[in-house]
């Protein structure tokens, strides 16, 4: 990306950003911070977006028992503006990763077509991914990146807590991630920590308005976010949030 070719303030926003990720490996992007970065992309119509976390399908590869999670889950291959979609797998991830759900195929319901090519979708992969194609070093940098995108939903029940991470602090063994807030309803908690390779924390904080948003580079920090508790107990409470993983193919 050319930056003569941006227009401020997106161009100042988006070297802020990159410029936070290079020192830190993580960066926290509020409302007012990543709305420009996907508008610069496309985004449209995020009610329409944000309305399709009603119908995600409970995960059922919880190995704590929990039911608390529900989810769909596509990939792409990225290169450049160009996002196409990839025949429906499996997710996986080995127990090096994730050391509770790890070292199994895991088969969600697929992100449907419509939330697949939604303008706020390409918008979220198309921003994350320049920023990975910007900060990688070019004999780094794929020809294609493989894209993972998750919806989640974490719900919370009296007595019975929604655990965004129940993996704990963890890498998830891609090269970036975008964790992207969608909506929080009657929540309180579900704070993202960040820790270094020897674990020593480096920061905190809560994504807490749609369009809050949380870069990290996988190769240099952990990450992980505390249980959502209901804050009346009486009504429904749920964190929805859009991940964004790429990857070398």
């Amino acid at each position: 990306m050319n930056p003569t070719d941006l227009s401020p303030p997106f161009d100042r926003v988006l070297t802020g950003v990159e410029d936070t990720l290079l020192e830190k490996g993580f960066s926290f992007l509020q409302a007012d911070v990543t709305r420009p970065l996907l508008e610069h992309e496309g985004l449209t119509d995020w009610q329409g977006f944000a309305e399709s976390w009603n119908h995600l399908g409970l995960d059922r590869y919880m190995a704590d028992g929990g039911r608390y999670r529900r989810r769909r889950y596509a990939t792409f291959a990225v290169s450049g503006d160009t996002i196409t979609r990839k025949k429906h797998q499996p997710h996986y991830q080995s127990r090096d990763y994730n050391l509770l759900n790890g070292g199994i195929e895991r088969w969600f319901p697929a992100v449907t077509d419509a939330i697949a090519t939604h303008p706020a979708m390409t918008a979220a992969i198309r921003t994350v991914s320049r920023i990975a194609d910007a900060l990688t070093p070019p004999k780094e940098k794929p020809p294609v990146w493989h894209v993972e995108v998750h919806q989640f939903r974490i719900e919370a029940r009296p007595g019975n807590e929604g655990h965004p991470t129940p993996e704990g602090l963890h890498r998830d063994g891609v090269d970036w991630v975008l964790v992207l807030m969608v909506a929080r309803h009657n929540v309180e908690q579900g704070v993202t920590t960040i820790h270094g390779m020897r674990k020593e924390p480096l920061g905190s904080f809560t994504l807490t308005n749609p369009l809050d948003a949380a870069i990290v580079d996988d190769h240099r920090v952990y990450h992980g976010v505390t249980a959502v508790q209901p804050v009346d107990p009486s009504q429904p409470a749920y964190r929805d949030v859009l991940v964004v993983t790429l990857r070398h193919e």
